[in-house]
C-alpha cells in the first residue's frame, strides 16, 4: 500500500466515523471547495451550510482551500466518499469529464451576468445533461454557478493575440484551456494554483486569467501589470455530491440538500452583483500604476477567430457527445436571452 494510499484509508475510516453509521442520526458533512471562506465558492458553501443545518439535525464541516489538499486531491476525496460535498470547477474535471471542457470554449458564455444567472438555473445541458455524465464519475451533480468574467493579467500590456506571443501563460490542468492559450498565440502552463504566485513573481511564468474578485483577493496584482479584458470567458463552478451518500439519503434530506442548493444559487447570483467593479477599485488604490484594459471589438477579433479553432478542437476531443453538449448549450443560451 501506498503513503497516498494509506492516506486515503485513514481519512476514510475518519470520515465515517464524523459523518455516522445511521441516516436515522444526525450527521455531520465534509465540504470542500477551491477558495477561501470569504471568496465567492466560500460563501456559496456557507450558505448552502446555513440552509441545512436550518433545516435538518445534519452539521456540515466546511474546508476551504488548501486544507485538504489541491484540487486533484478533493476530487479524489469526493469519489472515494471521505468528502460528502464538494465544489469545483470544470477546469480541473476536464480530464475526468472531457465534455466539462465546453465552458472553455472562448465567447460562448456571455458577459450579461442577468442572462447567464437565467441559463444556469434553467440549462438544459447543466441540469439534465451534465448530470448523467458527473454520475457515470460517481458524483451527484447538484448545481453550476458563474464567479465572473475572466481577465488576464500580464506583466506587458495586451491589446491583441502579438502580445501573447511567447508569453508562458498559467493555466489550469485542462485539455482545451491549454489549446485555447496554444491558439491565443501564448505558451500554455499548466500549474495547480498553489505554485502561481511564486511562478509570476520568479518570471517562470507571465500571466494567468482569473475572475476579478480572485485578483484582489489573492493579492495576484501584487506579481503581475497589467489586467486585459478580452470578453472570451466565464468562470464557471460545480458543486457536486458524493453520488452513493447522496442515493443514500432518505428523500427528506435529499430534498433538504437539493433545497439548499438552490437557496445558495439564487444568494450567491445576487451576492456577485456589482462585485468585480467592488474589487477592481479595490486593485487600483492598492496599486495604483495597474492598467486596466477592455479590448474593443476590433481587438478582439483575433481572440474570436482563435476561438472558431478551439470549439472545432473541442468537438475533435470529445465526439458526439461533446458536440450534443455544445449544440445544446448553444439552445439553452438562446433559450435564456
Amino acid at each position: 500500500m501506498t503513503t497516498k494510499t494509506s492516506f486515503l484509508a485513514a481519512l476514510t475510516a475518519m470520515a465515517a466515523f464524523v459523518t455516522g453509521i445511521s441516516g436515522a442520526h444526525a450527521e455531520k458533512w465534509r465540504y470542500a471547495f477551491e477558495e477561501s471562506l470569504t471568496e465567492v465558492q466560500g460563501v456559496y458553501a456557507t450558505k448552502f451550510k446555513e440552509e441545512i443545518e436550518a433545516n435538518s439535525d445534519h452539521e456540515v464541516l466546511l474546508f476551504p482551500y488548501g486544507t485538504l489538499g489541491e484540487s486533484a486531491d478533493i476530487m479524489e476525496q469526493a469519489q472515494a466518499g471521505i468528502l460528502q460535498f464538494v465544489d469545483q470547477s470544470p477546469g480541473f474535471t476536464g480530464s475526468l469529464i472531457p465534455e466539462a471542457q465546453v465552458f472553455f470554449v472562448p465567447y460562448l458564455l456571455p458577459t450579461d451576468q442577468e442572462h447567464l444567472s437565467r441559463f444556469y438555473k434553467n440549462s438544459k445541458a447543466i441540469n439534465e445533461d451534465f448530470k448523467d455524465l458527473y454520475a457515470n464519475q460517481g458524483l451527484e451533480l447538484l448545481n453550476m454557478f458563474p464567479e465572473g468574467e475572466v481577465a488576464m493579467t500580464t506583466k506587458d500590456p495586451v491589446t491583441g493575440c502579438e502580445d501573447l506571443n511567447e508569453v508562458k501563460f498559467r493555466v489550469m490542468t485542462n485539455p482545451l484551456l491549454v489549446e485555447s492559450y496554444k491558439a491565443f498565440g501564448a505558451i500554455p502552463t499548466p500549474l495547480p494554483w498553489g505554485e502561481v504566485y511564486g511562478g509570476l513573481q520568479l518570471n517562470i511564468i507571465q500571466g494567468q486569467e482569473n475572475p476579478t474578485f480572485f485578483l484582489y483577493s489573492t493579492k495576484i496584482y501584487e506579481v503581475t501589470d497589467h489586467i486585459t479584458y478580452a470578453g472570451h470567458n466565464n468562470f464557471t463552478t460545480a458543486v457536486m455530491a458524493n453520488k452513493e451518500f447522496f442515493d443514500g439519503l432518505s428523500p427528506a434530506d435529499q430534498k433538504v440538500v437539493n433545497d439548499a442548493a438552490a437557496a445558495a444559487y439564487d444568494y450567491i447570483v445576487s451576492y456577485q452583483q456589482g462585485l468585480a467593479e467592488q474589487e477592481l477599485d479595490k486593485i487600483k488604490k492598492a496599486k495604483p500604476e495597474m492598467t486596466v484594459t477592455v479590448l474593443s471589438e476590433e481587438q478582439r477579433s483575433c481572440f474570436k477567430d482563435a476561438a472558431k479553432d478551439v470549439e472545432a478542437k473541442f468537438i475533435e476531443m470529445t465526439g458526439d457527445s461533446g458536440k450534443a453538449i455544445l449544440d445544446q448549450l448553444k439552445a439553452d443560451l438562446k433559450a435564456t436571452m
